[in-house]
């Protein structure tokens, strides 16, 4: 990182903003957490493009929630449920004060392994997956892999990685592309569940 970088980084403003939906401009802090890097604006404007505007009805979950920014963003705009899962007890705090700011009776938030609160969910509409990007493929897979048995047969999985991700390697976890897009490091992706075979 060279000198000019590294100042713009130190003096990022660390507050990401709801695009759209009833909290819309409504600011959402971003502590200063070592891997915390919020889903940019212009990547989740893609993302509810491609889901659509009105998720109302719709069960979600976000398994590496961080600032909330995609959960929150899916209650936001309809979703009659979504959970907020983190790890780290700092975040989790953050979270519960901003559902309660914003009265959001709609939205849980628990503490503990996103994976594993994943697996024991079903029937779910959309789960979002945009680990720290130093976690490693693994904790990437096992989020896909039980993403693909928590999703109803219509559900979408949406991920965030350092790379991209191909069709064989997801067909492997139970998953399909469905749309796909790049900034600048991250590649982001819409994925389907895989059809059943026979």
């Amino acid at each position: 990182m060279n000198t000019k970088t590294a100042a713009s980084t130190a003096h990022a403003p660390q507050v990401v903003r709801i695009i759209g939906g009833r909290w819309k401009r409504t600011p959402l802090p971003v502590p200063h957490k070592p891997g915390l890097r919020p889903t940019p604006s212009r990547v989740r404007e893609t993302l509810f493009n491609w889901l659509g505007q009105d998720l109302s009805g719709w069960r979600c979950c976000d398994v590496f929630a961080g600032s909330g920014a995609l959960g929150l963003e899916a209650a936001s705009r309809g979703a009659a449920h979504v959970s907020l899962v983190e790890q780290d007890a700092s975040l989790v705090a953050n979270l519960q004060r901003l559902c309660t700011q914003l009265k959001a009776t709609g939205v849980s938030v628990q503490r503990g392994d996103g994976v594993a609160v994943l697996r024991t969910l079903n029937a779910l509409d959309v789960v979002f997956i945009d680990p720290p990007f130093g976690d490693g493929t693994t904790v990437v897979e096992q989020a896909l892999r039980a993403a693909a048995q928590a999703i109803t047969p219509e559900g979408w999985v949406y991920l965030e990685s350092p790379q991209p991700w191909g069709a064989e390697a997801l067909a492997f976890l139970g998953l399909v592309p469905h749309k796909q897009g790049r900034a600048g490091a991250v590649h982001f992706a819409l994925l389907a569940k895989a059809p059943a075979l026979g």
